[in-house]
């Protein structure tokens, strides 16, 4: 595995096999109250420019767990509110942290942090792409259907973050991805063309979410509206109102399909409280996961002691 983990691309399928099977075994560990304070003495740094729950309280709780530290670091409070470089910082806080984790909004800004830093980079959230997310959705998909290789994962909704992220998984891994997004709201352009040309046939995009959803083995949605879109809200609304996933659409996938949501959900909006918390809904779980792979993750990047 690379030093850092910007994007689904820094991973070969031996890395992701690697996480899988560490996430598992971290996981019972856990559940059966044995100790695994793998990252004693190590110290992880948690920048934020947006707003968490999940990835903060994975993060954090992870590395406590693993016998380490986080410290956490809103970028307000830090020299970069005042201008100080990410080549400065990164440089620094390299000679302080084992890691470090950025949720922020541009994915130029980890790539800088990662050019300059010693320590490993891990992408908590870009605009562009989510990886730890995806992650974390891989491992309960495994979990649950016992394998990955010709499962049909059906995208419903806007071509987020989310979506790209899924659009390199399947560009990695052997799943048959089918996305339904409105017209404007596509995936990254440039991340589906280079998935699409590196597994030709896997990766499709419908207008129609039935098409999408037609036989699959996993619906997975997310908000109409993300982070810093809010003005955007009602155009959105309107673009996304044939893209639910209720208990119609739901119909059109396998009977034993589950249900995935990134969250936080808008419930009412792109899924309904009856799918949400219902008995095909995996979202709690998958939620739990997020826990495991990240704490699997830092393992891995982590635990072959300080670079510098």
């Amino acid at each position: 595995m690379k030093k850092d983990l910007l994007c689904l691309y820094d991973l070969e399928s031996r890395d992701f096999q690697e996480i899988f099977e560490k996430s598992a075994k971290l996981k019972k560990m856990l559940r059966e109250g044995i100790p695994h304070t793998h990252l004693a003495g190590k110290t992880l740094g948690m920048i934020f420019d947006k707003s968490s729950t999940r990835t903060r309280l994975s993060f954090e709780v992870g590395i406590y767990q693993l016998g380490g530290i986080a410290i956490y670091l809103n970028s307000r409070d830090i020299q970069l509110a005042r201008g100080e470089s990410v080549e400065d910082t990164a440089r620094v806080v390299s000679r302080y942290l084992d890691g470090l984790m950025i949720r922020t909004f541009s994915q130029a800004v980890v790539e800088e942090y990662a050019r300059y830093a010693t320590i490993p980079i891990i992408n908590g959230l870009t605009d562009l792409l989510h990886p730890c997310q995806i992650l974390g959705d891989l491992f309960t998909v495994f979990e649950k259907k016992g394998r990955h290789e010709g499962l049909r994962i059906a995208y419903v909704g806007d071509g987020n973050n989310i979506a790209n992220t899924w659009v390199e998984a399947a560009a990695r891994l052997p799943i048959i991805l089918v996305l339904a997004c409105p017209a404007g709201y596509d995936p990254d352009a440039g991340i589906l063309g280079r998935a699409m040309k590196n597994a030709p046939g896997r990766i499709h995009l419908y207008r129609e979410p039935r098409e999408a959803v037609s036989g699959a083995d996993v619906v997975y949605t997310d908000v109409w509206t993300s982070m810093c879109q809010e003005a955007q809200k009602e155009a959105r609304a309107k673009a996304f109102k044939a893209y639910q996933v209720n208990s119609t659409l739901m119909g059109h996938a396998k009977a034993d399909a589950i249900v995935m949501h990134c969250l936080p959900a808008h419930r009412g909006e792109e899924i309904t409280a009856e799918v949400m918390d219902g008995p095909r809904s995996v979202v709690v779980d998958q939620a739990e996961n997020r826990l495991h792979v990240q704490k699997a993750i830092m393992e891995i990047l982590m635990g072959g002691g300080k670079k510098d």
